[in-house]
């Protein structure tokens, strides 16, 4: 079972985090030092709009004949006139009085009083601090020293105060609107990323669809357009398949040489020994015999270990109609009905076609040695498997046999022509497919061989 795909694995995975991981920093230091330049330009408004009340009642003060402070023009913000409004003005002398209520004073600071830190207040300089006002409320204050008179001893500080209230809401709206924005693109930015990773890999898909169809045996290399930075790659693969073929196609060529080159001197020697009836002769011929099993034995191994490459992809249907057309030709004098029941086209064996003949006709070939008068082929798979079931209502095979008649040079009756190999090969080749074969009683009264291979998946399916 393959162990599920780790998320550190995933190439999709890793560039979606490293992507929103991006977006939400970027995100969050753009938020960050939005908020702070709103803060610094309100926080700069509200001290420019306190220092020019400030002026205004600079410009406004006035001393009557009696030395008391008059203002011709008060400061016109309508926040002034209201009690506890936010915003608030106040004229103190210097030194302030013992009682600290101030001479002059806003409306909107109703019976309370501004209250500064006495501080040495030089003539013309502005200070700023924050102090605390009407209704508990923290304020940011100005106050400037002023003298009217050079010849005059009184000296003035002049107090203009607004309520933090005046910073903090604005910058609590400008911040929710800021982050709701910020959360939106946020949002964008992160479906254009996963629409641009998709994208981005989308040459992977194509590529990945292309080696199923190599795999699946429906073509020889790799075929489609792809990136630049994909063709390397795919120039590799198709090296890498070409190389494939080369290989396996010098391998048969050396096991069909192999095969010619030891079976020539194999048939002299049988030859020689067969018009003779003395030891030696019965001894050359014993070994050649076993040198021919062994001989066909090994070059079907070699040839099925060779044809066991990717894409290799042998439709069924064909392959048994072909087959069943030589069995009627090779066993014409016993009349026998061979029959295969309707195959789907679909079905196809996931390796070489040579392979698939070599133990589909041994398994054919065994059945009509056996059959009374008929052998029948059916076949059928469940996605990844291919079963096909060759029955004869031959005699049969004793179960305690069965095994036994799949191993090398074991014959099921010596008077039968046939050098005990088919069945073993048969079973061999199916085992380095990753297959097997089995016997059991068969419907028709026989034998029944059932042969479990590899399915290559249809192309429609993928």
């Amino acid at each position: 079972m393959n162990a599920p795909p780790r998320v550190g694995a995933s190439l999709r995975l890793r560039l979606l985090a490293g992507t929103l991981v991006w977006v939400a920093l970027s995100v969050a230091v753009a938020g960050w030092g939005l908020g702070r330049l709103f803060r610094d330009h309100v926080g700069a408004q509200l001290d420019a709009m306190l220092v020019l009340h400030l002026d205004q009642l600079a410009a406004g003060l006035a001393v009557d004949d009696a030395g008391r402070p008059t203002l011709k023009a008060p400061p016109a913000d309508p926040r002034l006139a209201r009690p506890y409004a936010g915003l608030y003005w106040q004229i103190d002398r210097i030194p302030a009085s013992a009682d600290g209520v101030g001479v002059l004073r806003s409306r909107s600071l109703w019976d309370a009083a501004l209250r500064a830190p006495d501080d040495a207040l030089a003539d013309g300089a502005i200070h700023r601090h924050r102090v605390a006002g009407p209704d508990s409320a923290t304020l940011l204050l100005v106050e400037r020293g002023v003298r009217l008179n050079e010849n005059d001893d009184s000296a003035w500080r002049l107090l203009v105060a607004a309520d933090e209230k005046l910073l903090a809401e604005p910058l609590a709206r400008f911040d929710g609107a800021l982050w709701l924005a910020l959360g939106i693109l946020a949002l964008g930015l992160a479906a254009a990323a996963a629409v641009q990773v998709g994208a981005g890999l989308a040459p992977l898909r194509a590529l990945r669809t292309a080696l199923a169809r190599v795999r699946g045996g429906e073509a020889q290399r790799l075929h489609g357009e792809f990136p630049q930075e994909l063709m390397p790659l795919v120039d590799e693969f198709n090296s890498v398949l070409a190389h494939n073929a080369e290989v396996v196609e010098r391998a048969r060529t050396q096991a069909g040489n192999l095969a010619h080159a030891l079976k020539t001197p194999l048939a002299v020697l049988a030859n020689a020994a067969e018009g003779r009836d003395d030891a030696l002769a019965r001894l050359v011929a014993e070994q050649v015999a076993g040198a021919r099993r062994q001989v066909d034995w090994h070059l079907a191994r070699a040839q099925a270990a060779a044809g066991r490459r990717s894409g290799a992809r042998a439709p069924l249907a064909p392959l048994v109609d072909g087959l069943l057309r030589a069995m009627r030709r090779l066993h014409a004098e016993r009349s026998l009905d061979l029959a295969a029941r309707p195959l789907p086209a679909a079905l196809a064996f996931a390796g070489d076609a040579q392979d698939l003949q070599e133990m589909l006709g041994n398994l054919l070939d065994n059945a009509c040695k056996w059959a009374a008068t008929r052998v029948e082929v059916a076949a059928g798979g469940d996605g990844e498997h291919l079963i096909i079931t060759v029955d004869d209502d031959g005699a049969g095979l004793a179960a305690e046999r069965r095994d036994e008649v799949l191993r090398r040079g074991v014959r099921a009756d010596e008077r039968v022509p046939g050098s005990g190999l088919g069945l073993a090969i048969v079973d061999d080749l199916a085992r380095l497919y990753g297959g097997e074969v089995t016997l059991a009683d068969s419907p028709l009264g026989g034998l029944r061989a059932r042969l479990r291979l590899p399915a290559a998946p249809s192309p429609a399916g993928r």
